[in-house]
């Protein structure tokens, strides 16, 4: 059998390094330093305190994300990635919505800005503190994984090829009882109705939607068993790559959601990177401009539906969409990357002396996983988006259906909802945990072992939490893993336990 996966073992010790490197440090301070002098000599709106918090927020993650840049870290590894999209979503972000003048619409913001955007600069400040203070303390207590988990190959393709087909015929069955693709299409578009259209289908979507990933794993584990380089080609491997994003759209990509189809591409790439050949930081800085225009494309699919096709008639029709859909750049990379804007503004809401917010003490935590069980079983309790529309809008504001927060509040905007503001920082504990229990899988699994199959899905949540709320996390996760982490489980041939030399 060909193995041709790169051991990430290799790379274990490098990243703890590199979180001490005073290079990396330096470099930081350098890149924040030079980014923030360039915001001041364009506009004296910098001119500001705020920006002293925002500063040291950039460069305590930054440090991070320089190790993931200059390759210190392994290109999946859960803490390099929070490092880069942190020094975005709490150093870049900031700035642009000064610059830009970004804000939440419907509602009446605070006279200044600038202030509330510090505040939670402060609270952010000391929570990646705290995230460090994790980071130290479970390195110190970090084990190995001593265990191999190995697939029966014939198994895991016979038991994929039955969920290929029943996943087919599902999602077949969802697009013919809504009048066909067109009729879906109109339907998961209309924002006026798509929840209800749109209900009941959850638990059909939840095993449809993973056709994608399990033709790809079985298309990994057949290349990862022969010997010709051709399927090892990036020609190859980039064909393999768009017919797995038009199955992704195929396959949920059409009801709107964006983050259905960038996650799967995610996790594809990451796939190829530990199975069968490594993925270098060209490819991905490519595959970022292209994520970058589709969720710009996208989104006015998503609330325009088919008129999306005017760009393709006229060019200049891009204007008027955006006017129509209120989704330009600044939305796509503040409102749907950033939460700078709704931070800021759900502290302002709560620190204000006549607010009349209850705290939700943990609700949304517990929705959050009700999720999973059908409405016929249980009545959904209230969730984050009544919890929210509460705390931005007002007591008694929430009105199903005809009024609701639609906004994410990230991790430390939900716990702020339910505890206070003081809950922000300590949310960050959450942050440490989760990136070092996934980084311990990179750092232990061994080369060949199923669990490789789902870390790339994991890592992607180490850090895109913070901008996610765990209603959201927890839907999206089973969604994605429960039918393919069930078909290997069932395929697995042994679970050993690792020669002492490899412990």
């Amino acid at each position: 059998m060909a193995v041709t996966m790169h051991n990430p073992v290799s790379q274990r010790y490098a990243a703890r390094a590199s979180g001490r490197s005073i290079e990396s440090l330096v470099i930081s301070v350098y890149v924040c330093a030079l980014t923030l002098t360039i915001f001041v000599a364009l506009s004296d709106q910098f001119l500001h305190w705020f920006i002293a918090p925002v500063a040291l927020s950039g460069i305590l993650i930054g440090i991070d994300a320089v190790d993931w840049v200059r390759g210190r870290v392994n290109l999946f590894d859960p803490i390099g990635l929070s490092g880069a999209f942190g020094w975005f979503f709490f150093f870049l972000a900031p700035l642009l919505t000064v610059a830009t003048g970004y804000w939440l619409i419907y509602v009446e913001p605070p006279v200044e800005r600038r202030e509330w955007l510090g505040w939670m600069a402060i609270l952010n400040l000391l929570g990646l503190m705290i995230y460090r203070g994790v980071r130290l303390i479970y390195f110190q207590r970090e084990r190995r994984i001593t265990t191999l988990w190995m697939i029966d190959y014939k198994r895991f393709f016979v038991l994929g090829a039955v969920a290929l087909v029943v996943t087919a015929i599902l999602h077949t069955y969802v697009y013919l009882s809504m009048g066909g693709i067109r009729g879906f299409i109109e339907e998961a578009t209309d924002q006026s109705a798509i929840l209800l259209s749109l209900r009941g289908y959850g638990q059909i979507f939840m095993i449809s939607e993973s056709f994608p990933i399990i033709a790809l794993m079985m298309f990994i584990l057949y290349v990862q068993r022969q010997k010709s380089p051709v399927y090892r080609s990036w020609l190859v491997l980039g064909i393999v790559l768009l017919i797995f994003f038009a199955l992704k759209l195929y396959f949920g990509g059409l009801r709107g959601s964006r983050n259905n189809t960038i996650w799967g591409l995610f996790w594809a790439v990451g796939l190829i990177h530990f199975w069968i050949r490594p993925i270098t930081r060209k490819i991905v800085l490519i595959g970022l401009s292209f994520l970058i225009a589709f969720m710009y494309i996208y989104g006015f699919y998503k609330d325009a539906g088919l008129e999306v096709l005017r760009l393709i008639e006229d060019p200049a029709a891009r204007v008027e969409l955006e006017r129509e859909t209120r989704r330009d750049l600044p939305t796509l990379l503040l409102g749907d990357l950033g939460r700078s804007d709704v931070q800021a503004f759900l502290l302002y809401r709560l620190a204000r002396p006549d607010s009349d917010y209850e705290y939700a003490l943990g609700r949304t935590y517990v929705a959050a996983f009700a999720v999973l069980i059908p409405r016929s079983i249980i009545e959904r309790m209230p969730s984050k988006t009544f919890e929210g529309t509460e705390a931005l809008y007002g007591k008694g504001s929430y009105i199903p259906v005809d009024f609701e927060a639609s906004q994410l509040y990230g991790l430390a905007g939900e716990a702020m909802l339910n505890f206070g503001f003081l809950a922000a920082p300590v949310s960050f504990i959450i942050f440490g945990l989760a990136n070092c229990s996934v980084r311990r899988w990179l750092s232990g699994l061994t080369p060949g072992d199923a669990r490789l199959l789902f870390y790339p899905f994991l890592s992607l949540f180490c850090f895109y939490m913070l901008a996610c709320d765990l209603e959201n996390i927890v839907f999206d996760v089973i969604k994605n893993i429960a039918v393919p982490l069930g078909i290997a489980g069932l395929s697995l041939s042994s679970i050993s336990r690792l020669p002492a030399s490899d412990q």
